[in-house]
Formats: structure tokens, C-alpha cells, sequence
């Protein structure tokens, strides 16, 4: 700009000094207004630079609302955008670690309570003292805690899968009927063995993977056979019509605890009527699988007593 004012001033004085003299005044002016405004452009590049050094630096909060011109008002959009995105990832992986320390210490008191009483009924069975009745029952206890342990330990990798990602559901197009016996098939001895009745009644189709499925059909039914007393019934219900598939349970027990209904789908949460032998994992994991598949699953209380949990799985998107 300084070449060019020069130029035209040399040019301009040769034909005419006044206009020489104009030229020279009104270049000075805007070279002055070009230094001035580039001096506050790069004051305000200098103060964004600090900005985004703050955020480099841990900085929780930023202004960049002073950025109102062209290419910089566009570039302190940008910066700020990145700035929310980063911000709610950091926020993301600090509950991540939170919960994983959760998990961990959770996964931690549930094996350790079965990995205690093994130690001992092993300690136990070492003794020479033992009669062959004694060693038959601790053995027996030995493999309950045994089967226990590989319940829980199954079904925190099945969780783990559902919670990664990596689990593929493959749909298929099954009789109702069908997938209620499959789920109900691994507790029909434990129901008679308790002196429960099971009642199915189901009608129409269901399309989904029927072998994640009837694991959380199977679940929600082994969670009803434990919290009914013997001489109890558990009652299933599976329809379909055009908008979804239904499939209700419900049974004859004690029922929810209204403390327990909002919070009864969590991951390790035990209610006040849970025995010993739940580790609150299997609702959880019913959940998961039935939430994957475009569905719905809750839990409440029938007017004449005991629990009632309604899924359902939908055609279309809700």
C-alpha cells in the first residue's frame, strides 16, 4: 500500500501539485486507518490465541463473545463449538471413570461374599475328620457358590457387550409360543421344585433375536419364580398387533416395594424382598436387550398383589 500511495502520489504531482498534495493526504489517512485496524485485529488474534491457551490449560470456562467481525466472528464459532464438544467429552469420560470405579466396586463386593464362603467350605473339606455326609453337603454348597460365580461373571460380559456395541441382533420371525418356551424352558424344574404354576398364553408372531430375547424373558421370569411363594403361580401373556408386540408377566408374590419401582431396572440395585442369591443384574441386563430392540419394558404393581412387567417391542420407531 505504502509503493502504491507512492506512485500515485509521484504521478498525481507531476500533472498538478494540488492534486499531488491530495493524494498525499489521502493516502496518509488510509494508511493510517489500514495500521489501526490491522493493530486491533491482531490485538484481538493475540487475545483469542490467549483464550484457547487457557482451554489448553484446563481452563473450564471461555468468552468469545466479543468477536463480532467477519472472519473472526466465524472462527470464534468455530473455537467455540470445539470448545462445547471438548467439554462435554471431558465431562463424558469423568463419568465414565466414575462409573467403571462404581462397576468395578460393585463386581468386586458380589464375588467377594461367594469367594469367601468358598475358601471356607474348602478349608472345611480339607478336614480328615469329616463324615461322608458332611462332605457331601459342603460339596453340594461348593457348587452352588461355583454356579453362582459363573452366573454373575456371564452375565457381566453379556453387559459388557450390549454396553461396547458389539453385540448383533439378528431378527427373526418366530410363533410367540416359541420364544415363551424357550425362555421358560431352564426353569421349569426350579418352578416345580418351589410348587409354582406356570400359565402361558400367547398368540400371534414376534420378529427379533429370539436367543437375546428369551435371556431377557428368561430373566424377568426367574425374577418373578424368586419372589413367589410356593404354591404361587407366574402368569405370561404374549400378543401382537399391528403397532407392537406385547408380552406381559406377572405373578403372585409379595410384590415391589414402591421405593424399589423407580429403581428397579438398575445394575446391581437390590430391593428389600431380594434374597441373598440375587446379585441385581438380571433386570438390568433384561432391560438392555429389550431397549436395543426398539422396546419398552417396565415394572409395577397389580391391584390384587404381586409384580407385573409389561415389554413391549415395537414395529416402528418411537
Amino acid at each position: 500500500m505504502s509503493l502504491i500511495s507512492f506512485i500515485a502520489i509521484v504521478i498525481t504531482w507531476h500533472w498538478d501539485t494540488g492534486y499531488g498534495i491530495f493524494t498525499l493526504i489521502l493516502c496518509t489517512i488510509f494508511i493510517l486507518m489500514h495500521s489501526v485496524f490491522t493493530y486491533r485485529r491482531y490485538r484481538k488474534i493475540a487475545k483469542l490465541s490467549a483464550e484457547i491457551n487457557r482451554i489448553l490449560h484446563g481452563e473450564s470456562s471461555i468468552k468469545l463473545d466479543s468477536y463480532t467481525e467477519g472472519e473472526l466472528a466465524v472462527l470464534q464459532s468455530e473455537i467455540y463449538k470445539m470448545t462445547v464438544r471438548l467439554r462435554e467429552q471431558q465431562q463424558r469420560m469423568a463419568d465414565d471413570k466414575v462409573y467403571l470405579a462404581d462397576s468395578l466396586a460393585d463386581v468386586s463386593h458380589q464375588l467377594r461374599t461367594p469367594l469367601t464362603s468358598i475358601n471356607i467350605l474348602v478349608t472345611r473339606l480339607s478336614q480328615t475328620e469329616l463324615s461322608p455326609e458332611k462332605r457331601l453337603k459342603l460339596m453340594h454348597d461348593l457348587k452352588l457358590l461355583l454356579s453362582r460365580i459363573d452366573f454373575l461373571i456371564t452375565a457381566l460380559l453379556k453387559i459388557s457387550k450390549l454396553d461396547a456395541g458389539t453385540v448383533q441382533f439378528h431378527a427373526e420371525n418366530v410363533s410367540m409360543d416359541e420364544l415363551i418356551k424357550k425362555s421358560s424352558e431352564p426353569l421349569l424344574v426350579p418352578l416345580e421344585l418351589r410348587g409354582i404354576s406356570l400359565h402361558i398364553t400367547s398368540e400371534g408372531c414376534f420378529s427379533g433375536d429370539i436367543a437375546w430375547t428369551s435371556e431377557a424373558v428368561g430373566n424377568i421370569l426367574k425374577n418373578c419364580m424368586e419372589h413367589t411363594p410356593a404354591g404361587g403361580s407366574i402368569t405370561v401373556n404374549a400378543k401382537e398387533n399391528p403397532l407392537f408386540t406385547e408380552i406381559c408377566i406377572s405373578d403372585t408374590g409379595c410384590g415391589i416395594d414402591k421405593e424399589d419401582l423407580p429403581h428397579i431396572f438398575e445394575r446391581f440395585y437390590k430391593g428389600k424382598n431380594s434374597d441373598e442369591s440375587s446379585y441385581g443384574i438380571g433386570l438390568a441386563l433384561a432391560r438392555m436387550i429389550v431397549v436395543t430392540q426398539n422396546g419398552i419394558i417396565k415394572a409395577e404393581n397389580a391391584l390384587s398383589g404381586g409384580a407385573v412387567f409389561t415389554i413391549r417391542f415395537y414395529k416402528g420407531t418411537v
